[in-house]
């Protein structure tokens, strides 16, 4: 609910977003939701974020607005208000002012999902979670309950709860990685452990807990050992087609439709943490429906193509209670069939913790929809049964101006492809079909350079550091003058003679050009664009260039050495003419 009388409104609960919004009724562009658009004018405690040199500003109308696009091209934007904001019928938190995004505009799966809106989660001052931390209401902590396969919705907890004593937790480290991560260490199938490297899901992020993504996505020396381990434990079923001829899915079918049941014919997966511990996944963790045969079940586990990372989507907590504690750096996993949470919590005597100054958690339900409507959504919903595995990783970048999101779930501009992802909350994906084969950017600097050749080294230098790649991956392309600053176009390639980079390497790049922090030498730094640009195509001669260059070479040796044959014939042919002497 917003506003003062209440607004309400069913929004999808997202933990790669940072900004939570709403339809505004000034919005022209946005497609028939749930419930009626925001009004701020009947809020009598509706106020616009007047600008500010923390946002992007609407100097005409003196507000701060905001823009995300997501990478199925999705996309919002609007201004930015506040009021306040309640949870439901089921909250005790009570109404807390809060800055939200109102939707001036939007387009793709936004405009046509049934929710209202985004709840962002991730980590950044427009966030929700942040914003009541701040406000010193709720501990750095909130717990989501995910629903299964058949029954969607689920439940939300602002602030800490009272861990269940078997709930098991992973550490998470929001200094090594822009996501939630936990530190995955290996995996057994049917009580057995693969033999996996454990260093093998210790990639640049550590093993990231993405609800955007809806299935999970492991390294090729995870996922190999993997597939084979559960194929080996499968007696009697028949290995099927896919729903999707575009797609080599693994699928089997003779299993029944018992979800309950499936325990008995698919084997148990357990993950083990740097802890020890081990989380067990149920065969609805890894497995959706096929949609096309009766009985049938797919992997919804796929090798991330040639990246080292490990993704785990919002199939691997189908019916799993996942507390984020940020305040203590980790994350815990229960499982629990989410329709029943509630009683389940009561009965063991588990209550939400009392939140810092007397304040009160919120607890409300996720399900803004009927399941019907809910089941593309990765997040308080079921996972999406289609057969279209949406590539990993991918998101949106902040083009509020405010300080981003180190979550890297906002990006303005991308130009980028869209995903096979259903209808539901925005996957921050990028389609596996699309292939990134360079980023371009440009960038706006307050300091004025005349000429950027002697600052060009550190510049290149800075950039590659802030984004993870090598120097050598990244060219400044041109300067050009605006007013007293800079604008510098920017572009960066793959590493070595890749033609082009993977969607998760793409996806961290982006995420992470707004944060970019230069030295004090080049001013304030800002993106102003970005766009990612399929790989460069070669003419036949460059994509042949070697070997024209080798044909090249063996004529010209060839033309040399017939030359040097005749030279050598013609001057023995001369020197074999007898002497005469003049006038003989």
């Amino acid at each position: 609910w917003i506003g003062t009388p209440p607004q309400e409104f069913a929004l999808i609960v997202d933990t790669g977003s940072t900004v939570t919004y709403v339809p505004c009724n000034s919005c022209d562009q946005c497609g028939n939701h749930q419930d009626p658009k925001f009004q701020p004018d009947l809020s009598d405690t509706y106020h616009p974020v007047k600008c500010n040199p923390d946002c992007t500003c609407d100097t005409e109308n003196d507000q701060c607005t905001y823009e995300r696009q997501y990478a199925e091209m999705s996309s919002s934007s609007g201004i930015l208000g506040e009021d306040l904001v309640s949870f439901g019928n089921m909250s005790e938190l009570k109404p807390q002012r809060a800055v939200f995004g109102c939707e001036n505009a939007e387009t793709g799966d936004l405009f046509s999902q049934h929710a209202d809106g985004i709840m962002g989660l991730g980590r950044g001052d427009l966030s929700i979670v942040d914003q009541l931390v701040e406000k010193g209401v709720i501990n750095d902590s909130f717990s989501l309950c995910y629903g299964g396969m058949e029954v969607g919705g689920g439940a939300m907890v602002l602030g800490q709860i009272s861990p269940p004593s078997d709930m098991v937790f992973s550490h998470s480290d929001p200094d090594r990685s822009p996501y939630y991560n936990i530190e995955l260490r290996g995996l057994h199938v049917a009580g057995k452990k693969l033999d996996i490297n454990p260093q093998v899901f210790d990639g640049k992020h550590g093993t990231i807990l993405d609800s955007g993504t809806t299935y999970a996505y492991l390294p090729e020396a995870a996922f190999l050992p993997f597939i084979q381990a559960i194929t080996s434990e499968l007696h009697g079923l028949k290995q099927i087609r896919g729903p999707d001829p575009n797609y080599n899915d693994v699928c089997f079918s003779g299993a029944g439709s018992e979800i309950p049941e499936l325990y008995k014919t698919f084997p148990s997966v357990d993950m083990v943490f740097d802890n020890g511990e081990k989380y067990s996944l149920s065969p609805e963790n890894y497995l959706f429906k096929h949609s096309k045969v009766h009985g049938a079940y797919c992997l919804g586990v796929f090798q991330n193509g040639k990246d080292p990372t490990t993704l785990l989507g919002g199939i691997v907590v189908r019916n799993t209670l996942v507390t984020y504690d940020r305040e203590h750096s980790k994350v815990g996993f229960w499982k629990t069939n989410c329709s029943v949470l509630w009683e389940r919590l009561n009965a063991s005597s588990i209550s939400p913790a009392p939140a810092p100054l007397g304040g009160e958690v919120a607890a409300t339900d996720m399900s803004p929809a009927p399941a019907t409507d809910m089941s593309p959504a990765p997040l308080g919903g079921e996972i999406s049964d289609t057969g279209m595995p949406p590539a990993p990783l991918g998101g949106e970048v902040s083009n509020t101006g405010m300080p981003p999101a180190p979550l890297g779930a906002e990006i303005s501009d991308t130009g980028m492809p869209p995903a096979s992802a259903p209808n539901g909350a925005p996957s921050h994906v990028i389609s596996g079909d699309f292939q990134v084969g360079y980023i371009t950017f440009v960038i706006s600097l307050s300091v004025k350079y005349l000429d950027l050749k002697p600052h060009g080294s550190e510049l290149s230098t800075s950039i590659a550091k802030e984004l993870g790649v090598n120097i050598s991956q990244v060219h400044l392309l041109n300067m050009t003058s605006a007013g007293n600053g800079s604008l510098i176009s920017c572009s960066i390639y793959p590493e070595g003679s890749a033609k082009y980079f993977s969607n998760t390497t793409a996806t961290h790049i982006i995420s992470r050009l707004a944060e970019v922090q230069l030295p004090d030498t080049f001013g304030s730094y800002k993106l102003v664009n970005w766009k990612v640009q399929p790989p460069l195509k070669k003419s036949w001669r460059q994509q042949h260039y070697l070997v024209v260059f080798m044909a090249i070479i063996i004529t010209l040796m060839l033309g040399l050495s017939v030359y040097g044959i005749w030279f050598v014939w013609r001057w023995r042919q001369e020197a074999t003419i007898p002497y005469k002497p003049v006038g003989s």
